[in-house]
């Protein structure tokens, strides 16, 4: 299943001044990318929605946006296409199914003796190990 598309009305872009080193570049120049997505103009089945929140998890902000900070490459473009890139990446992999609940099973007779016999010779090598030498 492909992921669905965010209409771009749904989508802000602010670019802001990067934190961290970078001489004097770092105090003029706007690189990072702060992207904020309004997630009820998302257009997202409420399923999807949902898991995406979940997966968000701290950069969904109160208002129900959410918010993908890219700062990684010193280029203001570099920087748009990584935060695109990620929301892709994140709204694809809420759009994926859950898997499904693991059953449980029980082990097979075969697999419980077989164990047994494990230990019952470990304990064998042990107790061998243990035995005082009998003096002559």
């Amino acid at each position: 299943m492909n992921a669905p598309h965010i209409p771009e009305a749904a989508i802000e872009e602010r670019f802001i001044r990067a934190s961290g080193p970078g001489g004097q570049n770092v105090n003029k120049v706007e690189t990072a990318v702060q992207l904020r997505v309004v997630l009820a103009r998302a257009g997202l089945p409420d399923a999807v929605l949902a898991r995406l929140v979940k997966l968000a998890g701290r950069r969904v902000t109160a208002e129900g946006e959410l918010v993908i900070e890219a700062s990684r490459h010193r280029s203001q473009d570099r920087n748009r296409t990584d935060a695109r890139e990620r929301l892709a990446e994140l709204v694809a992999r809420a759009a994926a199914p859950p898997p499904p609940p693991r059953r449980k099973t029980k082990p097979t007779r075969g697999s419980q003796e077989r164990r047994l016999e494990g230990k019952a010779r470990r304990g064998g090598v042990k107790r061998l190990r243990a035995e005082k030498p009998r003096g002559d």
